[in-house]
């Protein structure tokens, strides 16, 4: 048997089609049970984040394993398997060790060194125990992984490369660590809403009261667990916050029904359910934020904005032949206006901008930038006739080119004209920070004024950016090493059964020369017959020891599984034998004691 890994994560597919594909945890309930009961596969375990699925079975068929695990993902992801099929990876043997262990470590991580995969991993042990569909390849795999992780994080720095997703995507709200601005003096005093209670929700709430907000509402379906995040935030106040000021937070539960009112008062909201729709809308977002920015410079309303009836409004083309195009370029022409004449003309052309600059758009809203690009991507205007110039074009525009100078002092530069209005966004009064997936925001939240949205897919362009700690060399080392202790230590455990079965065939001659000298000696005496029989168990130990414990060193070599077959041809041992001793220790490994054992990490 051969471990495999299929999947995807934020690394081969985009957020949209991880969106689609995650799983619900019934849906991860259901893809082990039916991916146990296929025929290549004898054990199974799902790890599945915020940023990946991968589903690791234990096969006796690669090309079989690897068809009938992106099957199965395909099925229960609701995802076409050949629209899947782009985007998924495979990993094998010890490939496959060695890409959970560098997740374990967050070296695969969108936040390269965050820790919160270690729980998802230990999570994802316990529902595969929980199931029965772990056996002893995927646990000793799993446990190894959560210690490789632990160890990556004791011995080197690489926390201080990664934070948690949590702590990344705040400090994208507050602008980022170029802005100048940091995530303590950003958040301090600010009133947060929490939807949620998970893991990954009780850690935003811990890090918010540790920033030094003022206040986080909890809001979960279950009420229970909405009261315990709040409880646990409240008996854990202490020296927190900007300045190291102590923490005066408080934290309250409510039901979920209370989240548009609790939306009205946040000044930040943080939203990691399991909920397979939106939790929050546009135009509930709009909604909560209305009456606390101006209305839109473009005169949009932001219920307008949210909903995205934006096409009726846009004030019609003024742009020649270019029918149709929604921006409204006569205020930045109206500079030259004095100028007459061709030279005039040419003056009003250098001053204005071409639609097919990047000028074009400057300054220009989101919504408005949607309605221009459609615009361009459906327009019939050949843009490249722009290209298509005589050396007549081109004597008069230098010659208005020189009036220009001459009149302005300089040419204007095209790309960026000084006649262009900078429309700028009001300032966020509520920023939002994404982190389910599925999507709990509504994407279209982006385009409200007022709103800063942060999510998945925004975490994932803003971490390409986020340089790597020295110390992930280190951890690579670790991972590579402990790696090849993890295959040596499985390919001596393949032979175990069969060395097993050979002190086993070992102890039955002994026992049956011990039986027929008690045939030939009837009168032999206890003491002696007792004497005799450790001697000749002594002799047999010794003739076994020195092969046996070669062939173990022999087999934790890459390459050595073939020794267990030479032991068995040599000693004419049963396979049937082998195969008990096999069947044996999978039970033993499956008792309570045995079971509550390996969930300890």
């Amino acid at each position: 048997m051969s471990l495999l890994v299929v999947g995807l994560s934020h690394r081969s597919a985009p957020v949209s089609v991880l969106e689609r594909a995650a799983l619900s945890q019934d849906a991860q309930i259901k893809l082990l049970q039916d991916t146990v009961a296929a025929e290549p596969a004898a054990e199974a375990a799902v790890l599945a984040t915020c940023n990946r699925i991968e589903l690791y079975a234990d096969v006796d068929k690669f090309h079989a394993g690897v068809a009938e695990l992106s099957t199965l993902l395909a099925q229960h992801s609701g995802v076409g398997l050949d629209e899947l099929t782009p985007y998924l990876y495979v990993h094998y043997e010890d490939r496959a060790v060695h890409h959970l262990f560098s997740v374990a470590c967050g070296l695969d991580s969108m936040v390269v060194g965050e820790g919160q995969v270690l729980g998802q991993i230990k999570d994802s042990l316990a529902l595969t125990q929980d199931l029965h569909t772990a056996g002893r390849l995927t646990n000793d795999l799993f446990q190894q992984a959560l210690r490789v992780g632990k160890r990556a994080h004791s011995e080197t720095g690489i926390d201080r490369a990664g934070q948690s997703l949590v702590t990344f995507g705040l400090q994208q709200l507050a602008g980022g660590k170029g802005a100048g601005v940091s995530v303590e003096s950003w958040a301090v005093g600010k009133k947060a809403l929490v939807i949620g209670a998970g893991s990954m929700s009780s850690l935003a709430a811990a890090t918010l009261a540790r920033l030094g907000v003022a206040e986080i509402v909890v809001a979960n379906r279950t009420p229970d667990r909405a009261e315990r995040l709040a409880q646990i935030i409240n008996e854990n106040r202490g020296p927190s916050g900007a300045g190291g000021a102590v923490a005066s937070v408080v934290a309250r539960a409510v039901p979920m029904e209370s989240v548009p009112f609790e939306l009205t008062r946040a000044d930040i909201a943080v939203s990691c359910t399991g909920a397979t729709g939106l939790v929050l809308t546009a135009e509930a977002i709009a909604a909560a934020v209305e009456g606390r920015v101006p209305a839109d410079e473009a005169g949009l309303s932001l219920r307008t904005v949210a909903t995205g009836d934006v096409p009726g409004v846009l004030p019609p083309t003024s742009i020649g032949t270019d029918d149709g195009c929604p921006l409204d370029l006569a205020a930045v022409q109206t500079s030259q206006t004095g100028q007459t004449g061709q030279a005039g003309q040419a003056v009003q052309e250098s001053a204005g901008f071409s639609v097919m600059g990047e000028a074009a758009v400057a300054g220009m809203d989101a919504a408005t930038l949607e309605q221009h690009a459609a615009w361009v991507d459906n327009g019939t205007v050949d843009r490249r006739d722009a290209a298509r110039r005589t050396p007549d074009d081109d004597r008069e525009l230098i010659a208005a080119l020189a009036l220009t100078a001459a009149t302005l002092g300089r040419i204007p530069e095209r790309r960026r004209p000084e006649a262009v209005a900078d429309v700028v966004r009001p300032p966020a009064v509520l920023s939002l920070l994404d982190l389910a997936m599925p999507r709990d925001v509504d994407a279209a939240a982006h385009r409200l004024p007022g709103v800063r949205l942060v999510d998945i897919e925004t975490l994932a362009e803003a971490s390409a950016d986020v340089p790597m700690a020295a110390d992930v060399d280190q951890v690579r080392r670790i991972v590579a090493d402990e790696v090849a202790a993890f295959g040596a230590a499985l390919r001596a455990a393949h032979i175990t059964p069969t060395v097993v079965a050979l002190r086993a065939m070992a102890a039955d001659v002994v026992a049956g020369e011990i039986a027929r000298l008690d045939g030939r000696l009837p009168g032999l005496d206890e003491k002696h017959r007792a004497e005799i029989t450790q001697t000749v168990r002594r002799v047999v130990d010794k003739l076994l020891h020195a092969p046996t414990v070669r062939v173990k060193q022999l087999a934790a070599e890459p390459g050595g599984a073939g020794y267990a077959d030479a032991l068995r041809t040599l000693f004419d041992l049963d396979q049937e034998t082998v195969a008990s001793v096999s069947r044996a220790e999978r039970a033993d490994e499956n008792t309570p004691a045995n079971a509550e054992n390996r969930g300890r990490a």
